[in-house]
């Protein structure tokens, strides 16, 4: 029979390897981790631009297509450019920007907090001889993060595709922000009106069509996912009105 303070002494010790273990696994695997991350927003970022990826070529098509990071300020101003491998402005590369920490920052300023000044990523990508400008998304679903990248054309209006994704939306409903039948209503919608207003792009519950929402500026809603769709809708909003004062600065050009 084993005494009281033998068991809890062989339980102690046992914890104790077992965390050395979990622990010693968690450092081996970090570095692959992070790598599967790294390629996971790669792969988002290219195939908002219609460029599709393995985990294998992702990072070739990437240095093959991005050919500009920049990092702009709320006045719509270059803060940080990274191009050809080497910084050309500032020291910021867009592609470690968290756009969900510079949101936050955002918000904290706008309460009278203190808070550094936000900054936000934008990618070219040249495909086809042609610039298309990629900007990053993050918002709140229904029961998590929603997150994505939208893809627009030269003129910084029309959207070349988009792509989402989400940390727990319902399978069927809010889930279905990822699928293509969702993400192909995007294309050729556009995000200023015919005065140059930023009107954004709305997700509608119960279809544009039924709605008074200019069509070039709206998306019919999931069935069943409202909130998720107006998650969307607020994500959409929130991100891209960041980049207005770019958007007119590089037009006024």
């Amino acid at each position: 029979m084993y005494s009281n303070g033998y068991i809890f002494r062989y339980a102690s010790i046992m914890v104790i390897l077992v965390a050395a273990l979990l622990s010693a696994a968690a450092i081996l695997l970090q570095p692959a981790q992070e790598r599967n991350v790294k390629i996971e927003k790669i792969q988002d970022i290219l195939r908002s631009a219609h460029i599709e990826s393995t985990t294998s070529d992702a990072e070739q098509l990437y240095d093959k297509h991005i050919i500009k990071e920049i990092v702009i300020n709320a006045a719509g101003e270059e803060v940080g450019v990274y191009a050809g491998g080497k910084f050309e402005k500032g020291d910021r590369r867009a592609f470690f920007v968290d756009v969900k920490s510079e949101l936050k920052a955002k918000q904290q300023l706008a309460q009278g907090k203190q808070a550094q000044e936000p900054v936000f990523p934008l990618f070219v990508c040249r495909k086809d001889n042609e610039d298309i400008y990629i900007i990053p998304l993050y918002g709140v679903g229904l029961w998590g993060p929603i997150w994505g990248n939208i893809a627009l054309k030269g003129d910084f209006n029309t959207v070349e595709g988009v792509t989402f994704g989400h940390k727990g939306e319902t399978p069927g409903l809010g889930a279905e922000i990822a699928t293509e039948i969702f993400t192909a209503q995007f294309p050729a919608k556009t995000l200023f009106d015919a005065n140059g207003n930023f009107a954004s792009i709305q997700v509608v519950k119960g279809g544009v069509a039924n709605s008074s929402i200019d069509p070039a500026h709206g998306v019919d809603a999931i069935s069943g996912g409202t909130i998720t769709s107006n998650g969307v809708s607020d994500m959409l909003r929130n991100c891209l009105e960041n980049y207005v004062p770019y958007f007119k600065n590089q037009k006024a050009l």
